[in-house]
Order: C-alpha cells, then structure tokens, then sequence
C-alpha cells in the first residue's frame, strides 16, 4: 500500500524543478495524488476500513492545502501540475 523507492524516485523525475529537488509543492502533490490512488483502490475492495479512510481523508485535506499554496504563489504552474495529474481545479 505504500509507495516503493522506485515508484518515489521516478515520481521526483518527473516533477522536480532542478536538480536534488525532493520538496516542492509540485513534487509533494505528486506524490500524495499517488497515495491517494492506491489507497482508493484499497478503500474500493475493503468498504470498511475506517482507519485506511482517515488516512485517505487527511491525505487529501494536506493535497487540498498545497494546491492551495501554489494556486495563491504562481497560478501557472498550478495550471500545469492539475492538468499533468488529472486534478480537478476550483
């Protein structure tokens, strides 16, 4: 259910700014929206797994913040990270 090194380390490929970038809200987002996915898909075959959905819940709240974030810094590229993930904007 966690994210593997591998799975992490092509995540930041991806969606670095520069080089030894591991914490920019480009890449943190990218990497909660792929938690966010998997425990989705392990919410859809356990129905009753509260505690999973917490988890699930405050995953999305923290994604929900960072969006933010960028959204009020730099509009553009919060365009772009919601459009290369397939997250709906407000």
């Amino acid at each position: 259910m966690t994210l593997t090194m591998e799975e992490k380390s092509e995540i930041i490929k991806d969606f670095k700014r520069h080089p030894g970038d591991t914490g920019s809200p480009e890449v943190q987002v990218a990497i909660l929206t792929t938690r966010i996915k998997q425990l989705t898909e392990h919410l859809r075959e356990n129905k009753h797994d509260e505690s999973s959905r917490r988890g699930l819940l405050k995953l999305v709240g923290r994604r929900r913040r960072l969006l933010a974030y960028l959204r009020q810094k730099d509009y553009k590229r919060f365009l772009t990270l919601t459009d290369k993930l397939n997250i709906r904007k407000k």
